[in-house]
């Protein structure tokens, strides 16, 4: 198979600073596949538009609630907390989406006290509210539409939900929707208008299946608390089809940007291509990819090829190999530059070529007054020891000192499995490139660590302005 190639020179370039301050743009939209950093994403344009002079909210679906901790907001719920630390003119509120919450808003904002009341406390309802699939990407699209109407934020900035797909929110308010305000429910209802065992048998030639499996799992309790929610919420079902597709039409509005949020790794960039041509399909804006985690090296001119030669060169020359050279550098008596002295003779040291003495033999002098004796160690004579001097830990052997070439070769090998990592990293984005020439990118260099406060979160946000040329080097 021919490889795919493409000009990266060509590529346009997101200006994402560009898009945080057009004032015309009022939603961003960070979408992707789980695991890519959209919530690190959102955030981060979010300070940078803040420190820039806009009034922004980030609305974030993540349950792990990172958020919240690299923005100093002991928690984050279903109100707009202001971020502190923003420096600037500007200001930052985030909040993190209570599905069932921003349900039991919608209900109360379109139904009297009465029936509200009668909505909230059904079990059918609390069941659907909690935990019903595509309920939590309906409620954060309604919540955004919540948050635009309100007109107090000049930017809005959402944090897409963590599925398993990353499409599952643009279908979810229309699938939701089409459930509330369709045929299932509809069926369910008919037993209740047509009344005792007319409904039943009504509900048993056309819904045998469903009949079936509903009765020995859920029973008629179950039968009835649907009705029960369907009659309270039969005003409803209209609204929410309304609701649904007027937040659909404000994502396609021009007012709206799409960012994908994609690391340089096949899956996710297919993904990310995916999405790409399903938001074309949907006519919805694309500002642009963010490529997140990009690999870099400030030695990119020596090859992965060129540093493997030199390391099996180095290893070839079998220095570290040779015992003696070996045995010399291990020990510790010949590398330690302050290898101390033999102990001196206890006997008093004589001249050889002197004649003996016919007196007696003169009595050795205090070991005290010799001059060699006066340099020696006071560590190497314990009995001349001080009082009240601390003791003398006992001696640790010394590391195996490891030879130059050794480190060399290794450091030599780190280096070319970095740049087989920036190579394929390469060779994935060249591709995408390929297929979608037209999607502007910038690119996040990976940092050595997590976010975890403001000042990460603004670096993030500088590379996500910096990035939009040649990928940068990281520094870990």
């Amino acid at each position: 198979m021919t490889p795919v190639t493409a000009d990266t020179d060509a590529a346009p370039g997101l200006d994402t600073d560009a898009l945080l301050d057009d004032p015309d743009i009022r939603i961003i939209v960070c979408c992707g596949s789980g695991g890519v950093g959209k919530t690190t994403t959102a955030a981060a344009l979010g300070v940078r538009a803040a420190e820039r002079g806009r009034k922004v909210v980030v609305l974030t679906i993540d349950p792990a609630r990172r958020l919240a901790q690299s923005m100093g907001i002991d928690q984050l719920d279903n109100i707009p907390r202001r971020v502190e630390g923003i420096e600037g003119d500007g200001e930052l509120h985030a909040m993190m989406l209570d599905m069932k919450r921003t349900f039991d808003e919608t209900v109360e904002a379109h139904a009297d006290a009465e029936r509200a009341r009668a909505i909230l406390e059904n079990p059918f309802y609390q069941s659907l509210s909690a935990g019903f699939a595509g309920t939590q990407e309906y409620m954060a699209m309604e919540k955004l539409g919540q948050l635009r109407a309100r007109d107090e934020w000049d930017l809005i900035i959402v944090d897409t939900p963590p599925s398993r797909s990353a499409l599952d929110f643009l279908d979810a308010p229309k699938r939701l929707g089409s459930f509330l305000d369709g045929t299932f429910i509809r069926l369910l209802m008919a037993p209740a208008k047509m009344g005792g065992r007319a409904g039943m048998k009504f509900l048993n030639v056309g819904m045998s299946m469903m009949t079936g499996t509903l009765g020995k799992l859920l029973g008629g309790q179950f039968l009835r608390d649907v009705q029960t929610f369907v009659a309270a919420m039969d005003t409803m079902f209209g609204g929410f089809r309304t609701r649904a597709d007027a937040t659909y039409k404000l994502l396609q509005a021009p007012g709206t940007a799409f960012l994908v949020v994609a690391t340089p790794e096949r899956d996710a960039l297919r993904e990310a291509a995916y999405f790409v041509e399903r938001l074309a399909a949907e006519d919805m804006p694309l500002a642009g990819l963010v490529l997140n985690r990009v690999h870099g090296s400030e030695a990119s001119r020596l090859s992965a090829e060129q540093a493997l030669a030199a390391a099996e060169n180095l290893e070839e020359t079998r220095i570290v190999d040779q015992a003696a050279g070996k045995a010399a550098l291990c020990d510790p008596a010949v590398t330690s530059p302050e290898a101390p002295e033999p102990p001196l003779s206890p006997e008093p040291e004589t001249d050889p070529t002197s004649e003996p003495s016919s007196g007696p033999a003169p009595e050795p002098a205090p070991k005290s007054a010799g001059v060699r004796e006066s340099e020696r160690d006071p560590a190497s004579a314990p009995d001349r020891a001080p009082e009240n001097a601390p003791a003398v830990a006992p001696a640790v052997p010394a590391a195996p000192v490891v030879p130059v070439e050794e480190l060399t070769a290794g450091l030599l090998r780190l280096h070319a499995e970095r740049m087989q990592v920036v190579a394929r990293e390469q060779h994935t984005r060249d591709r995408f490139a390929a297929l979608h020439p037209e999607v502007p990118v910038t690119e996040v260099a990976a940092l050595p660590g997590d976010v975890h406060d403001l000042v990460g979160l603004r670096t993030i946000g500088d590379r996500l302005a910096t990035g939009s040329g040649s990928a940068p080097a990281e520094s870990a």
